[in-house]
């Protein structure tokens, strides 16, 4: 009887040796830098660096497009303003005259007979 239950914990010391080799190669390709998830978390780490210098580009980027709109915008309210005077000061214009001269050369209809 015990000669079968050291057989049987040997070969139990055996299996779990085996198991943890088995373990042991699988944990080695999963965290190979080239192939395996090690590899995938340092692309993923590249990625999450470019994807900040692209943000901080970006809102660089907005920053100078706020900028220049509010230049423009400040322009834009500074000429509505003196259109505005403009406008108002036209009101105090004396009217046109109703009959304009032409602006082509007419002779008179007393030149014409006479001639």
């Amino acid at each position: 009887m015990a000669l079968i239950a050291d057989i049987l914990l040997v070969a139990g010391a055996l299996g779990a040796g085996l198991y943890c080799q088995v373990l042991s190669r699988r944990l080695r390709k999963f965290t190979d830098l080239e192939k395996g998830v090690g590899g995938a978390v340092a692309v993923l780490s590249i990625q999450a660096n470019d994807l900040t210098k692209a943000l901080v580009d970006a809102q660089e980027t907005a920053a100078n497009s706020v900028a220049t709109l509010d230049d423009v915008n400040n322009r834009a309210e500074a000429s509505a303003r003196r259109l505005e005077l403009l406008i108002a000061s036209m009101h105090d214009l004396p009217e046109s005259p109703k009959s304009a001269p032409s602006p082509f050369f007419v002779r008179s209809p007393q030149q014409m007979e006479t001639a």
